[in-house]
């Protein structure tokens, strides 16, 4: 038998030739045994030839040797080709027995091959071919059994399965069916089960964490309530004791006088008779209670113990500033002596006391102190140095807007000052460009060219650099509806306030914005979304300013805060506002016809015309003051600015005895003020406007608020001319402020990201649920196909897995731009925003496999181990997932999701269509091709044996490499963190200024 076995020259001569053919021949090329001149019967299919017993066969030799002896059929368990001389073992997996001649096909059973006309004895040999499984399947072990020899075949037994070509049975899950001689196993009853499990599962893990938040939240409401019970009741008694001390120290005065003036009479008498020794009274100092000789006290010789006026007097004298009265005072005492200063708080109780106490001192201060600032208030009632706020003054020149390629002006020639702990209100008509001179005050203008001059404190230096102490609230409430009240301002507070604050300060400096925008009883109230309602309308409006109250702003600039609000709610928000511009808080907002009680509430009013022309510019006292001197008066019942914005809007004309139309107004304040008028702007005048003349007569000139600023600033602007475009360029943080760093914002975001995937949930569930569909739909219909290893299947995951995932992962970012867009122009960061995000986002590119690969891979059940798949799947997720957040950053939502769901398919096809080098190119770009390579070297590697002849065909018509799987990995990995990068860059440069 030996002599007959090929060497290894015959081999690679077998299979070069079979290569070359493409697999499609069964004919060899000629050869020096199988030639037109010489052909043994060993040449033909099944037969082998002997070299002869005396020719020592080398099995590694690389030289075809003769064989042309004692020619017998092939062995079993050995195959023979058509055109060769000797025998190639079957490999592992195979089934080679001899062959039976069929009597009525005449072919050799069961390889199908003739036997040669003209040959006497010439009988069916072995098998005659091993090529792939579609052209040789007859040398494969069947299915249902498996060959632990090539010439041994056993049926599977019952609990087990044997797939084609298999060496051993595979055991069946505990819950499929598998009868005799079964080739795969049915586990549709085991998915319904596992189904069921994970749902449950995911329903345990969902409500599990809905119950941590809600008892965090419960037991933190009842810390709280504790809490400011316990101060309410202690400034209550502290009132009640105060009160009676007062009556106290009135019936003591009382009781001295009366008592000095017996004194003073006895002592009158006594000098009068002279009686030397007699010390009754004890002082010559009338003012001095009586002493009895021999003894220091005031009480008579005979009495034991003080009596209770003197008990009082020296209590008062001793507490001046009692409590509650002597145990409370003493107890008052100790727990001030043993209280943890605010770095040393740590427990939740004890904040909440420190916050609470804190407020109600302030409240009761404020009562008795109404002509204190609101900072002399804290001082007062903390003991403590309040935290100083860098003053912001913003004083503005010719400050002009210009439309981008049009010549509209949006606002123009704006003059003025806005001075620090003052309240502005900027008011006018519709299109009198009241927006637009808050955002290019706060440098938010955007799509328009801006002209003139800002100082910033007097300097010429970028908004910008200060953006840690601005507070910019918007016309729109930009809240996160699924946290709540309490949440989204504790987060604002923690990112925003100085990193060195200790945290019962920053919970004191949120209670108090809660208690003062009227907030406590929705604080622990979801704000809401349009799909799920929360709060009202006009909770939501002042939770949108405490935003920004509670970073401790020096500027707050707000747009419309009152629009939707009631007159009650617009006060309270305007007394909130009071309460921080006593701090030196600078405030400017746009208001919509106040009522007159709000109007008065306002230090200073901007009133601008349509085309964005200052009309008036100064105190709200003197308003009607100044157009009673150009000769507008308010009518009697009227309120002054709706009287006023009527006449801008040319609905009201001003009486004829002015001589002035709407339009003549901000020429009448230009020359009030001696401002430079724009020649165009004269044009439009009239003529009898002349400088002096125009005020009107016996009215006294208002000073302007800008008029002391623009002296100096000429000077200023001579030396800074040609630094003006750097300075301006210039962003840095010019605000004193540390705020936390990249590290604890992250770690921050990262709560708020994790508290908003919770509540989202049941989105979250939607997306498994047809993640679960997708899995068992595709695998019951994409069947695994030996021939191609799973291709197609594959192919459908790839689609199916990217499409879904990437439309999952689009929320991350198009849901909260405008969110990321006031957070980031305030000073958070970016990076911590983005790593945040995407560090929970890896709970669905972790789970989200299981949940997919928990369906397909059950139902197709490929040959390649679920861990192989899940990895892929891993790396899949997490490369679509940057891809999306690209698509997010960089598209409107529309088209972000319109190119989620083609680029997939398209670049799939792409990648499966490798006809030409150009293609190949091609698809060695699309993320798909990576994918694809990866499932389908996966599953091919579990085909050994007498599959590699497919395999290896497979893999060649695909261009794979058996080796490339931590390559595709590799690749779908680098992929992701690079669309990751392009998103951070797309989110940060391409946001709205």
């Amino acid at each position: 038998m030996m002599q007959r076995v090929c060497t290894s020259a015959e081999i690679k001569f077998y299979f070069s030739n079979f290569y070359e053919n493409g697999g499609k021949s069964n004919v060899l090329k000629p050869n020096k045994n199988c030639n037109l001149t010489s052909w043994a019967a060993g040449c033909e299919p099944g037969w082998a030839c002997s070299a002869g017993a005396d020719h020592k066969i080398d099995l590694y030799s690389k030289i075809m040797p003769s064989r042309v002896l004692d020619c017998h059929p092939c062995c079993p368990g050995f195959f023979c080709p058509h055109g060769i001389t000797c025998m190639i073992p079957c490999p592992l997996g195979a089934y080679c027995p001899m062959a039976k001649l069929n009597k009525t096909s005449g072919l050799c059973d069961p390889y199908n091959y003739q036997l040669p006309p003209g040959r006497m004895n010439h009988t069916c040999g072995g098998a005659d071919l091993w090529a792939d499984v579609g052209s040789s399947s007859e040398i494969f072990c069947p299915a249902g059994f498996y060959c632990p020899s090539t010439t041994k075949k056993i049926p599977c037994s019952r609990g087990h399965y044997c797939r084609m070509g298999s060496t051993s049975q595979n055991r069946c899950f505990k819950k499929s069916s598998c009868a005799l001689r079964s080739s795969n196993q049915d586990i549709t009853l085991f998915g319904v089960l596992l189904i069921f499990a994970l749902g449950l599962l995911l329903l345990i893990i969902y409500n599990f964490s809905d119950q941590i938040l809600t008892s965090r939240e419960r037991q933190q409401a009842k810390s709280r309530e504790a809490a400011a019970r316990s101060a309410r009741e202690t400034a209550q008694a502290r009132e009640r004791w105060k009160a009676a001390k007062d009556i106290a120290k009135k019936h003591a005065v009382g009781l001295q006088t009366q008592l000095s003036r017996t004194f003073s009479r006895k002592k009158s008498i006594r000098e009068q008779l002279k009686i030397p020794g007699f010390s009754r009274f004890g002082s010559d100092d009338s003012q001095s209670p009586p002493q009895f000789p021999g003894s220091s006290s005031s009480s008579p010789p005979n009495s034991k113990e003080p009596s209770k006026l003197t008990k009082m007097m020296r209590s008062l004298e001793d507490n001046p500033e009692g409590d509650e009265g002597f145990n409370l005072e003493i107890g008052d005492k100790n727990i001030k002596k043993n209280m943890p200063k605010g770095k040393q708080m740590h427990t939740r109780s004890q904040i909440f006391k420190y916050a609470y106490g804190q407020i109600e001192k302030e409240k009761a201060l404020q009562q008795q102190n109404k002509n204190l600032t609101f900072s002399g208030v804290i001082s007062m009632a903390t003991d403590t140095d309040i935290r100083k706020r860098l003053t912001i003054e913003i004083a503005f020149k010719d400050l002009t807007l210009t439309l981008k390629g049009k010549k509209k002006n949006l606002i123009r020639c704006v003059t003025g000052k806005i001075t620090a702990g003052r309240v502005t209100a900027v008011m006018g008509p519709s299109g009198a460009g009241k927006t637009t001179f808050l955002n290019a005050l706060a440098g938010k203008a955007t799509g328009c060219e801006m002209s003139g001059l800002v100082l910033i404190n007097g300097k010429i230096e970028s908004i910008h650099s200060y953006k840690k102490i601005i507070g910019f609230v918007p016309q729109d409430d930009v809240v996160h509806g699924n946290l709540t009240v309490e949440e989204n301002l504790w987060f604002s507070a923690r990112c925003r306030l100085p990193d060195d604050l200790s945290k019962a300060d920053k919970v004191l400096v949120v209670e108090r914005v809660i208690e003062s925008l009227g907030l406590q009883p929705v604080r622990d109230s979801l704000v809401g979304t349009v799909e799920k309602r929360g709060i009202s309308g006009g909770q939501r409006k002042r939770v949108n300013v405490g935003l920004e109250m509670v970073m401790e702003p020096s500027l707050l600039i707000l747009d419309e805060p009152t629009s939707g609000l009631d007159s009650a709610s617009s006060q309270l928000l305007l007394r909130a506002l009071r309460r921080e511009a006593l701090e030196g808080v600078n405030i400017i907002t746009v208001i919509h016809q106040p009522s007159y009680t709000l109007f008065k509430m306002f230090d200073d009013l901007i009133l601008l015309a349509k085309g964005g022309l200052t009309v008036y510019h100064g105190s709200v006292k003197k308003v009607e003051e100044y157009f009673s001197g150009i000769g507008i008066n308010v009518p009697e019942r009227v309120n002054p600015p709706d009287h006023f914005i009527d006449i801008l809007e040319g609905m009201v004309r001003p009486s004829t005895s002015s001589g002035i139309n709407y339009k003549q107004l901000p020429i009448k304040w230009m020359q009030h003020n001696n401002y430079d008028i724009p020649p165009d702007m004269l044009q439009n005048a009239n003529d009898g406007l002349v400088r002096d003349e125009s005020l009107g007569g016996g009215s006294e000139p208002v000073p302007s608020i800008a008029g002391e600023l623009w002296g100096d600033v000429k000077c200023i602007v001579e030396q800074k001319k040609d630094n003006i475009e750097h300075n301006f360029s210039r962003t840095h943080d010019l605000s004193n402020r540390r705020t936390p760093g990249v590290f604890r914002q992250y770690r921050y975001f990262l709560g708020r990201v994790g508290k908003q995937r919770l509540r989202e949930a049941r989105i979250q569930f939607i997306d498994f649920i047809i993640l679960l569909l997708a899995g068992v739909f595709l695998g019951t219909l994409a069947k695994v196909d030996d021939e191609t290893f799973g291709a197609l299947g594959y192919t459908y995951t790839v689609i199916a897995v990217s499409l879904l995932c990437k439309i999952g992962a689009l929320r991350s970012f198009t849901q909260e731009t405008l969110h990321y867009w006031r957070e980031s122009a305030s000073g958070m960061s970016s990076l911590a925003y983005f790593m945040a995000k995407d560090t929970i986002d890896h709970f669905n590119t972790l789970i989200k496999p299981i949940v997919y690969l928990s369906m397909f891979y059950f139902f197709n059940n490929p040959r390649s181990s679920i861990t192989d798949n899940y990895i892929i799947l891993v790396a899949l997720v997490y490369c679509v997932t940057g891809i999306a957040y690209a698509f997010a950053n960089f598209f409107q939502p529309g088209s972000a999701q319109m190119w989620s769901v083609l680029l997939p398919i398209v670049l799939t096809l792409i990648a499966t269509q490798q006809q030409t080098l150009s293609v190949r190119t091609l698809a060695d770009l699309c993320y798909t091709k990576w994918a694809l390579e990866a499932f389908v070297i996966s599953n091919a590697e579990r085909y050994s044996g007498v599959w590699l002849v497919t395999r290896c065909g497979s893999l060649l018509k695909s261009n794979y490499e058996i080796g490339d799987w931590g390559l595709c990995i590799s690749i779908l990995i680098a992929y992701g963190v690079a669309f990751r990068l392009i998103a951070f860059f797309c989110m940060v440069t391409f946001q709205k200024k």
